[in-house]
This record gives structure tokens, C-alpha cells and sequence, in this order.
């Protein structure tokens, strides 16, 4: 499964080689904490169109993720796009007690920030439903933009947006143009 899925990636990307050997370690997924589990999912359920493979309440230890106190409970969701082991995004929410309103969050990035790239089927129209989730925050409207090819390969055309979720994550979120 997972060399079919290199190939294909290779096949998509020119310039990029199907690895000869396995590196050690694969990217399975980014937790985002959130303050609102409902609101966040209108942005990567229904609008960036990823599906739910795990809703559950856990409970918190305060040490392994230092966030929240002893015994808290939080709401954890792991949602996925095509590939059922890696590139999964995690929602976690601490319900029982909520953690403290951090404020507003930064309207520019800097170190510690973090950028989630996404690549979607119709940039033009998720980019609009994105605007119209409570706390989505543009920073940059759909424009075609232009990458050096990967190790001598074509230059990579891709048509994309950029905006803060509603909890200070940026996303870009791209369309692979031919």
C-alpha cells in the first residue's frame, strides 16, 4: 500500500523519485488543539472536505501533552483525506474543564508557527466556503502561483489561497495545475 502510494506520488510530482529505500519514520499526522470542535470541523469536514475516522472523549494525562490539568477530558477527532495512514489531521478540545481562552491569535507568522499545505479538486470554491466559517481569516485570495521543478523536473503550477483557521493554523491550500 504504501509504495503504491509513492508511486503514485512520484507519478504526480515531477522531478520527485520513488524512494529506493524506506526512511525510518513516517509523518502520520498533526494535532491541532481547538477551541471550538464544532466550528473547526465546519472548516475540515465540510469544507476542505476531509472524513472522520475517530471521534472519541479521552481523557489527559497533563504530562505526555502538556496541555490541560491531570484527568481532563478532551474531545479528540482524527479526520483523513485519501491515504488511510498518513497525513491525517487530529482536532482535540478539552471539554471537562475547558482550557483557559488563550485570546486572539497572531495575524502574522513567526517562529513556533506552522503552516498545513493542502492539496484540494477546486480551490476556487473551498476557498470561498472558507470564508464563510466563523473566525476563517483570508490572507492572501486564489492566484496562480509558480514553484522551480523539483531536481531539474518542470516548474510546478499550482492555483491557491491562504487564510487562518479559526485558531491561528495557517492553511494553504492548493489546486496542482497542469
Amino acid at each position: 500500500m504504501i509504495a503504491l502510494a509513492a508511486l503514485l506520488l512520484a507519478q504526480a510530482s515531477p522531478g520527485v523519485a520513488v524512494p529506493v529505500e524506506r526512511v525510518p519514520t513516517d509523518v502520520r499526522r498533526v494535532t491541532l488543539i481547538v477551541r471550538d470542535m464544532e466550528t473547526s470541523l465546519k472548516l475540515y469536514r465540510d469544507v476542505v472536505g476531509l472524513k472522520i475516522n475517530y471521534d472519541t472523549v479521552v481523557q489527559t494525562s497533563g504530562v505526555a501533552l502538556p496541555a490541560g490539568v491531570p484527568g481532563a477530558k478532551a474531545r479528540l477527532v482524527l479526520l483523513n483525506g485519501n491515504d488511510p495512514w498518513v497525513g491525517w489531521i487530529g482536532l482535540m478540545q478539552w471539554v471537562d474543564p475547558p482550557l483557559a481562552d488563550p485570546g486572539p491569535y497572531p495575524k502574522r507568522m513567526g517562529p513556533g508557527g506552522h503552516v498545513i499545505v493542502l492539496n484540494t479538486d477546486d480551490v476556487d470554491g473551498r476557498c470561498a466556503a472558507a470564508l464563510k466559517v466563523p473566525g476563517v481569516v483570508q490572507t492572501a485570495l486564489p492566484r496562480l502561483q509558480t514553484y522551480p521543478g523539483r531536481n531539474g523536473g518542470p516548474e510546478i503550477r499550482v492555483r491557491g489561497c491562504n487564510f487562518f483557521d479559526p485558531d491561528g493554523t495557517l492553511i494553504e491550500m492548493n489546486q496542482i495545475l497542469k
